[in-house]
């Protein structure tokens, strides 16, 4: 999702009820809470949750991590973005900073889109997971792509703090 997008109206039943807490709190919170949706997760990435709060983190935070599927994904996107597929990744600001800071938002990732990318660029799972999880937290800290010059700085962004995480940088080829 684009930066400013606001929180989602709903995601599974499962997801939605944790999605809801004070802003307060959510400015914080140093580590992001991390929801498994889909069990699958744990079968592709090991440690899958400490993983992405550990890339969140290490992007400047998110409230809600979520690990989907491609089927919530999709609802999803076509719900906020009138777009009727699965995406990698959706972002849902909380609204920008607060008196306590950095508000946060929510990263949603869909498991068989992230699968079958890691797949087709020859990356892991792992990696990939880290590096779409430092990429929307990027986005709630108002980084964007769609001019050439943004495109490139929070490329570079994401290169900097995958590194730090021990991630290969996704933007170089192989």
């Amino acid at each position: 999702m684009e930066p400013g997008s606001p929180s989602p109206a709903r995601l599974s039943t499962r997801a939605a009820g944790s999605l809801k807490r004070p802003a307060r709190m959510a400015a914080r919170e140093t580590r992001p809470t991390v929801l498994v949706v889909d069990a699958g997760w744990r079968g592709v990435v090991r440690d899958a949750e400490r993983l992405a709060a550990r890339a969140a983190s290490a992007a400047g935070g998110a409230g809600t991590v979520v690990l989907s599927s491609d089927r919530e994904v999709k609802q999803l996107n076509a719900l906020h973005r009138r777009r009727n597929k699965p995406t990698n990744v959706l972002t849902f600001d909380l609204g920008g900073t607060g008196p306590g800071g950095f508000l946060g938002g929510d990263i949603v990732l869909a498991l068989g889109t992230v699968k079958r990318e890691a797949a087709a660029s020859g990356r892991s799972p792992a990696h990939h997971l880290a590096h779409l999880v430092v990429h929307g937290a990027l986005h709630l800290r108002g980084h964007d792509h769609h001019h050439v010059g943004d495109a490139r700085r929070m490329e570079m962004a994401e290169a900097r703090i995958l590194h730090r995480l021990g991630v290969p940088n996704p933007w170089k080829r192989r």
